[in-house]
């Protein structure tokens, strides 16, 4: 197992949210994740507003924007389109965002700390993106409403020969909430926001799994959903979330 830390940054007009990302590397064997996982970096493009295509191992920039849900959709009722598309004018909306760079095809933990994000205003909905002709961006999802936060989410990048071609959002429903958490969406366990950090908490940093799929541009074939989907019966997110405290609480200070 092997573990980076990054921190980024990014708002629409300024800095408005603090980001922490995890990355846990899982090896399998012989053929592991990627035969470019200890190799360079070969993706130069940083920006999550400009196209690129990516190999196994490159890090790969997507961000996920926050705010209401009428807001990623043209004229509040029409296409929903990226953020990225300047005819949103989300700078307007106090819609907020948060800038990762993971590594294609590790399977990875990424740890937004909500304690500087106003819930009440963040609009409950957030989207991930990438890209610029092809605009990949996933259906605006619910996190949060006036009384409770979800937690734990998995995303999934798709690509077809190095291009992000969509992204989505899966859901393993509400099986394991307890204690006084709920069931949000119908599908996702949340717990209250009587714990966040701004009403004198320590729950509601919000991890997301992040996965892939499809293949890579040298068509090689990207596993980590696939892997996602056999080591639920481990108790992924569990493993996760041991690696979250033990990683992010020494460095509470810093962020």
């Amino acid at each position: 197992m092997r573990m980076t830390r990054k921190a980024t940054f990014g708002t629409f007009r300024t800095m408005i949210m603090k980001v922490v990302v995890v990355t846990v590397t899982m090896m399998f064997g012989a053929e592991g994740l990627g035969a470019n996982l200890f190799g360079s970096d070969t993706n130069g493009v940083y920006s999550p507003c400009e196209d690129t295509r990516v190999q196994r191992g490159d890090g790969f920039t997507f961000g996920i924007a926050f705010s209401d849900k009428d807001a990623f959709f043209m004229n509040q009722g029409g296409p929903q389109l990226s953020p990225c598309d300047r005819r949103l004018d989300l700078s307007s909306k106090s819609a907020q965002l948060a800038l990762f760079r993971p590594m294609v095809d590790e399977l990875s933990l990424l740890t937004i700390n909500t304690s500087t994000l106003d819930l009440a205003k963040s609009g409950g909905f957030m989207v991930a993106f990438a890209g610029q002709k092809y605009a990949a961006r996933s259906p605006p999802i619910k996190f949060a409403d006036q009384t409770h936060t979800i937690t734990s989410l998995t995303l999934i990048l798709e690509f077809g020969e190095g291009t992000l071609q969509n992204l989505y959002w899966k859901s393993y429903g509400c099986e394991k909430c307890s204690g006084d958490n709920v069931c949000l969406n119908n599908q996702d366990c949340a717990v209250p926001n009587s714990k966040c950090q701004n009403n004198g908490g320590s729950g509601c940093n919000i991890g997301i799994q992040l996965a892939y799929s499809g293949t890579d541009k040298s068509l090689n074939v990207l596993n980590s959903w696939y892997e996602v989907e056999q080591l639920r019966q481990y108790s992924l997110y569990g493993l996760f979330s041991d690696l979250k405290n033990y990683i992010i609480t020494p460095y509470k200070e810093f962020f």
